[in-house]
C-alpha cells in the first residue's frame, strides 16, 4: 500500500508499507527498525512484542522526541507497561499500534513538524 509521495526528500518519509516490510524513501526494510526524520536504525532487535524490553528504545532517548508511535506487527499489542517507564520519566510520549497504522500516523505527524519518532516490529527476514 502507498502512503505518501517523498515531497521532503531530506527527511525520512515512510513511502509504502504492506506485511512484513515498509518502504523508507527509496529503500525496502524487512527487520524492525527505528525512524526518525533525520535518522534511521534498521538493525533495531526485537523480532516481537514478547522481546520488546526498555532497554530497545535507548537508541531513541539521545534523539528526545516528544513521540514514539510503536507499531507491533499486523495487530496492535500492548507490551507490558513497564516497558515505557524510561519514556515516560523522560516526557516522551508513546502510541502503540498496529504497522499500518503507525505509519500513516508518523507521516501526518512528520507533515506537522511534530518531534517523532516511529519503531516498528516486522518479522525477522532477510533485508
Amino acid at each position: 500500500m502507498k502512503i505518501a509521495l517523498d515531497t521532503a526528500s531530506n527527511v525520512n518519509v515512510v513511502k509504502a508499507y504492506e506485511p512484513g516490510e515498509v518502504q523508507i524513501r527509496d529503500k525496502h526494510y524487512r527487520r524492525s527498525l527505528i525512524v526518525l526524520p533525520n535518522w534511521l536504525m534498521n538493525d533495531w532487535v526485537p523480532d516481537s512484542v514478547t522481546q520488546l524490553r526498555s532497554v530497545h528504545f535507548n537508541p531513541v532517548l539521545e534523539h528526545r522526541p516528544e513521540l514514539l508511535i510503536l507499531g507491533t506487527g499486523e495487530t496492535q499489542v500492548f507490551p507490558e507497561p513497564a516497558t515505557f517507564m524510561t519514556l515516560m520519566d523522560l516526557g516522551i510520549g508513546c502510541e502503540v499500534m498496529d504497522n499500518a497504522a503507525a505509519c500513516r500516523t508518523y507521516n501526518i505527524l512528520l507533515s506537522e513538524d511534530r518531534r517523532v519518532a516511529l519503531a516498528l516490529i516486522l518479522a525477522g527476514q532477510a533485508s
